[in-house]
């Protein structure tokens, strides 16, 4: 019999170039244990329902365990001819267990077999991510309770804007990737929904019992349209977008902190094992880790645009183009997975510049929007208040001094004393006059790095 899974409708051999051209081996061969597993459920399945039976279950399920240490180990040899990993590992079986091996494929089709197999490797991927994403918050989390009395300029437009506490800076990123984290747990309820059983498009005459797959693989529902099942790669779509936000998250971070580590900024003092030199340049120390961070943000969202482009057109039900959607998945996954790794290492290593910061935090106006608001609760409007102020800062950059240095005279306002409403100037009088939830008022970060330090098990 021919080694194809689908040879008998032929009368010659397939082309060589075509075999190249069309396989799959290269890159699906890290679903092997996903195809073994689903295998041995659809196995003990086919049992269950007097497809086959128990002896030869058991069989099957042992050659599929022996199969899967020979990949395991390296000792499987892969060949185009063999298309991809599910051929190989049924011709495995088969060569073992004869006509037993082919009692396998039974109600099943490569097409529904391919999607569960996906479907488990990227639920295991989303596991994954989790805890990578665990740990780079845990690492913010850390650096924001080691610096936490540490105060920041805080920016809009790369401009200098008002104070916040560097626990404040690192908690707003422990949001972003917080928010990730449920993006991607909101993206495995739509992964976990078993696909076995709609075989090719239309299901099967035989009497299958998808229930029971389910229960074995651990999915929380059955797909309800055989149809839609054979077609379907809308949770690649969401995966990979997931996976392209949280690219985009460390891109903004890795952005931020090539920036800050200039000499014009020199806020951080990047640990030696996370740069590199230049070859001619002796006196360089370049973040590498931070640029390819930000630069291979590029190669996920152009993972996520080459799958949209793929399906955009494909009638219903599966098309031979589907298979091109594993490389971009692989590759997203494989990179993400990868900067995130070496995130959180960086990041528990690299300190602030303490005096660096404070020796300029009283430049760029950054007490301006609190003298505002000053004024504001003084009873002055809130367009009249802005005027002022802006007027105020117009002054100081023609005096080239800072708004504390300003005379208590130029502050008078009708019923408001300028010798009073000086008190609110200054970074730390700054600091201390925020109150609202969310702030960066210190008893607001304090409270809030508690709570995600008993979120995260810290």
């Amino acid at each position: 019999m021919s080694q194809k899974t689908w040879g008998g409708r032929f009368e010659g051999g397939t082309d060589a170039q075509v075999e190249k051209f069309t396989e799959s081996i290269t890159f699906d061969r890290r679903l092997f244990r996903h195809d073994i597993r689903a295998s041995r459920a659809h196995a003990a399945m086919l049992a269950e329902v007097g497809l086959i039976s128990a002896g030869e279950a058991d069989s099957i399920r042992s050659a599929l365990d022996e199969i899967g240490t020979e990949i395991e180990a390296g000792k499987m040899e892969f060949r185009t001819s063999l298309e991809d990993i599910h051929t190989h590992i049924e011709s495995a079986l088969i060569a073992r267990l004869g006509d037993v091996g082919r009692k396998l494929h039974t109600a099943r089709s490569r097409n529904d077999q391919i999607v569960t197999d996906v479907k488990l490797w990227v639920r295991d991927a989303i596991d994954d991510l989790d805890g990578l994403l665990v740990e780079l918050q845990r690492a913010f989390v850390a650096s924001a309770e080691r610096e936490h009395g540490v105060v920041l300029p805080g920016y809009t437009h790369l401009q200098r804007a008002q104070p916040v506490l560097a626990a404040h800076y690192y908690l707003a990123y422990v949001e972003k990737l917080q928010r990730d984290r449920e993006r991607l747990a909101d993206c495995r309820k739509r992964v976990n929904i078993l696909a076995l059983g709609a075989a090719a498009l239309a299901g099967s005459s035989l009497p299958i019992d998808r229930e029971s797959v389910r229960q074995k693989l651990g999915f929380d529902s059955v797909a309800r349209n055989s149809l839609d099942v054979s077609s379907d790669r809308d949770f690649l779509l969401e995966f990979v977008f997931v996976l392209s936000m949280i690219a985009t998250h460390l891109s903004g971070w890795a952005e931020e902190w090539v920036i800050w580590s200039t000499t014009e900024f020199n806020f951080l003092d990047l640990p030696d094992g996370f740069c590199t030199g230049s070859s001619i340049m002796p006196h360089k120390k370049n973040p590498d880790v931070l640029e390819l961070t930000r630069g291979k943000t590029g190669r996920v969202i152009g993972a996520l645009q080459g799958l949209f482009v793929l399906v955009k057109g494909l009638p219903l039900a599966y098309n031979r183009d589907l298979q091109e959607d594993k490389q971009a998945v692989f590759d997203a996954f494989d990179t993400v997975g990868g900067c995130l790794a070496v995130a959180a290492p960086l990041v528990r290593q690299t300190k602030l510049r303490r005096e660096v910061i404070a020796s300029r935090l009283e430049d760029g106006f950054l007490d301006a929007t609190t003298l505002m608001e000053g004024l504001i609760s003084r009873g002055v409007p809130m367009r009249s208040a802005h005027e002022i102020v802006g007027k105020l800062v117009r002054l100081c950059e023609q005096k080239k001094c800072r708004l504390a240095d300003l005379q208590d005279a130029e502050f008078d306002q009708p019923g408001v004393s300028g010798a009073d409403i000086k008190k609110t100037l200054g970074v730390a009088n700054s600091l201390a006059a925020f109150k609202s939830y969310g702030s960066t008022a210190p008893a607001e970060v304090a409270k809030q790095l508690n709570e995600w330090k008993n979120k995260l098990g810290m």
